[in-house]
């Protein structure tokens, strides 16, 4: 097992990992969003798609045995191990606009679409990750509400790498709302054999 990586908050951290090996991220403290995205190591067309993995799954949520799909309709990670069972599939990154319509603040703010665009060495316009731990409640009339995440310190969930892949992830920027329970903390990232 490699030594954890610490995404610091409002950050964020490529990762390249090899088929079969096992990427393990741990919300340290508790009630913090990691944004999730892979792109294939062999062509960086074929991304993590949260749309597809949707429609594959059948399943607006994941459970232990899924996988989550590339926009091509590929396996590229499967959930082997999940301490909370609550993450969100619906939200896009944060960005600087979505500061600005929330909350009036988007001008130099730190956010997850930046983030993981720097760090992957892309300019991707929108990125629709796996929002690691966040709890997105959805109503009977289809109104969505984001509540603070349930994960407890030292919570994690693990996936497997189903081919060779750059990840993309970042420690959630938003402390404006519930979304990570009202601040930002560090995510750690472990990769095992």
């Amino acid at each position: 097992m490699c030594n954890g990586i610490i995404i610091a908050p409002q950050s964020g951290q490529s990762i390249e990992v090899r088929k079969g090996q096992k990427i393990i991220v741990t919300d340290i403290e508790g009630g913090q969003v990691a944004d999730f995205f892979a792109q294939s190591k062999e062509d960086a067309d074929e991304f993590l798609s949260t749309g597809v993995t949707i429609d594959c799954n059948e399943s607006l949520r994941l459970n232990i045995g899924d996988c989550i799909y590339s926009n091509l309709y590929r396996p590229m990670l499967r959930v082997i191990y999940d301490d909370v069972g609550e993450h969100d599939l619906l939200h896009p990154c944060c960005r600087r606009e979505m500061y600005d319509f929330f909350y009036h603040n988007g001008g130099g703010h730190a956010n997850c679409l930046d983030n993981i665009n720097a760090c992957m060495g892309s300019n991707r316009k929108i990125i629709h990750p796996v929002n690691l731990f966040m709890h997105t409640e959805i109503g009977n009339d289809g109104k969505i509400k984001v509540l603070p995440p349930l994960s407890k310190p030292g919570d994690k969930i693990i996936l497997r790498a189903e081919r060779d892949l750059l990840l993309g992830i970042a420690a959630c920027s938003v402390s404006e709302s519930d979304c990570n329970s009202g601040k930002c903390t560090a995510i750690r990232v472990d990769l095992e054999d």
